[in-house]
């Protein structure tokens, strides 16, 4: 449907959380990014956040999250519609970057899939869906750069490490708030554990050896990650990057040392400053190929 919609459309299908970017594990358009290029990043994030929000209300059902969301992307991809804010700034964004909106379009197939999905039967299918709800994310800041495409491999490696993150801190809340897992069905029946384990409040020994195997298989992805800053020409960039790739080994090792279960593993201010020097120290020698 083209043209401009009421403007009640927006307020019918936004489910503000509250949440932004200064709730997020990992930075999002953070000082390391060039100014020029924040505002565009930025914009991408309110969309993705708007989408995030639909699919994880439970206060609709699977069918009003999908139609919510296919009503963003027809309010992306229509030049003349302006009823969903958040929806017409990036397409502004991307014409002013010249960025196509496949990546922002990808992103809203993982909603859709949280809408209509609860289980994942094993690593593989997981790691599909991290192509559509991390790797998009990567995509769009490589995009934004004019990166080269030999950056695509490690930059889709470490969104899916930080999506693994996220979902097994979050594994329990997921599962009680949601009724989703996006633990490998496999990996927890592997050790004799089931989903309903995840509703303790401490992991059982099935639950903590299924989330080492996990956090192996996350370490494998992390292999591919840790080329990513040598691979990017736009030195800011390759700081972020940096950054991004010693936080993710810093919670890889925290959630080893500590159960999920029992409370959310986050990281500290501490943790945020240490990364970064870090990162900014190993962008000063990585270059770009």
């Amino acid at each position: 449907m083209s043209g401009a919609t009421p403007d009640s459309a927006k307020a019918e299908i936004a489910t503000p959380s509250g949440k932004n970017a200064s709730n997020e594990n990992f930075p999002v358009g953070s000082a390391l990014i060039r100014a020029d290029l924040r505002p565009h990043v930025h914009a991408f994030y309110r969309f993705a956040r708007m989408g995030d929000d639909i699919a994880d209300n439970a206060a609709l059902s699977p069918e009003e999250k999908v139609a919510r969301l296919d009503m963003m992307e027809a309010a992306l991809l229509d030049p003349q519609r302006e009823d969903i804010r958040e929806a017409s700034d990036l397409r502004r964004s991307l014409g002013e970057t010249h960025v196509s909106p496949i990546n922002s379009t990808e992103l809203l197939k993982a909603f859709r899939m949280d809408a209509t999905k609860q289980r994942y039967a094993d690593w593989d299918e997981l790691m599909l869906y991290c192509r559509y709800s991390a790797a998009p994310v990567g995509r769009q800041l490589l995009d934004l750069h004019g990166e080269p495409a030999t950056a695509r491999g490690p930059s889709d490696a470490l969104c899916a490490a930080l999506q693994v993150i996220n979902h097994l801190q979050d594994c329990g809340v997921d599962y009680l708030e949601m009724g989703r897992v996006y633990f490998p069905q496999d990996h927890l029946t592997r050790y004799g554990a089931e989903t309903k384990d995840l509703a303790e409040r401490r992991s059982s020994p099935g639950v903590s050896k299924a989330l080492n195997d996990a956090l192996d298989r996350t370490e494998a992805l992390m292999l591919e990650a840790r080329q990513l800053p040598g691979r990017l020409k736009d030195f800011r960039l390759r700081a972020e990057s940096a950054t991004i790739v010693r936080l993710a080994d810093k919670m890889i090792g925290q959630l080893r040392r500590n159960d999920p279960l029992a409370g959310r593993v986050k990281p500290t201010k501490m943790f945020f400053l240490t990364a970064m020097l870090e990162g900014i120290a190993w962008a000063c020698f990585a270059r770009g190929k």
